[in-house]
This record gives C-alpha cells, structure tokens and sequence, in this order.
C-alpha cells in the first residue's frame, strides 16, 4: 500500500503524516465551485461568437466586434462592454451552431417600415441587403422578346 510506505522527499511514513494533519484539515464548501474562462472573442459577419468549436449568437444590436465571454461547465455569457448581451447553454461536441430567440431582429430604418411588415421586401442576408418582389412572369416576357428579336420562338 503506498500510504503506508516511507515517502522520499519528507522521510515521514505517509499515513502518519496524514494522521497528524487531518485535525487541521477544513470541511469542504457546500456549494460547487464555480470556474470562470474569460476570453475574447470577435462577432462574425452573421454575428456569431466561436467558442470550443461552436458558434452562439449574439444580437443583432450588438455594436462592438470584441466581445468578453465567460465559459462555465453548463453555460457561455457573452458581454458587450460589460454588459450581459446573451446567455448559452454549453453545446456538445463541435460544429454547432445556436440562435437565441430574438437574436435575429433586423432594425429597420427610422422613415420606412420593417422590412418583415412590408410585403414588397425580401430580407437577404445582411440587415440593409432587399430585394424588391416581382413576379417571375417578367423572365418569360424578356425571353419571348429576345425570341421575336432573334427570329425564334421562345421555350417552354
């Protein structure tokens, strides 16, 4: 048993030793202790934060592209200036992606309408990238013109 050998630094038998120090010994706290990674990390283009091989969301609001993120066991605080922007559950593995509810809000400008309440727009990508609708017959009046142009009949 190695407790009850000789040990080589302090020439004491190990078991003894512990004997002696086990009143001095304090109990262990109640609570879990909490561990805290601080890091920082850059807001993508789709304004997602990497961290352990995930991607979380952050709002679309968030002005800053340095962000502070606080990774514990069970959840990864991301903080913008200080202040608290978005909470994530850990996600398992890597090569996930999560999108809070409400994170993909696109702010429309102050004399127009939203572009998701105005039917004439199609939100695309970025927050400021429309397309306005139009119906597709366009596609087959340009091609049956091109068609007479040429001499042909167009294709359907």
């Amino acid at each position: 048993m190695a407790n009850a050998r000789v040990h080589g630094t302090t020439g004491r038998v190990v078991t003894e030793a512990f004997a002696e120090e086990r009143a001095a010994l304090q109990p262990l706290p109640a609570v879990p202790f909490t561990v805290v990674l601080r890091v920082e990390r850059r807001v993508s283009r789709d304004g997602m934060v990497s961290v352990d091989g995930n991607e979380y969301s952050v709002p679309d609001l968030c002005r800053r592209r340095i962000v502070d993120v606080h990774v514990t066991a069970q959840e990864i605080h991301i903080l913008e200036q200080s202040t608290l922007v978005a909470v994530h559950p850990v996600l398992a593995g890597r090569g996930q992606r999560r999108v809070a509810t409400g994170h993909r809000r696109h702010p429309a400008p102050a004399n127009a309408k939203h572009p998701r309440q105005d039917s004439r727009w199609n939100v695309v990508e970025r927050p400021g990238d429309r397309v306005g609708r139009r119906s597709l017959d366009v596609y087959d009046h340009a091609a049956a013109a091109l068609a007479r142009r040429e001499g042909r009949t167009a294709c359907r």
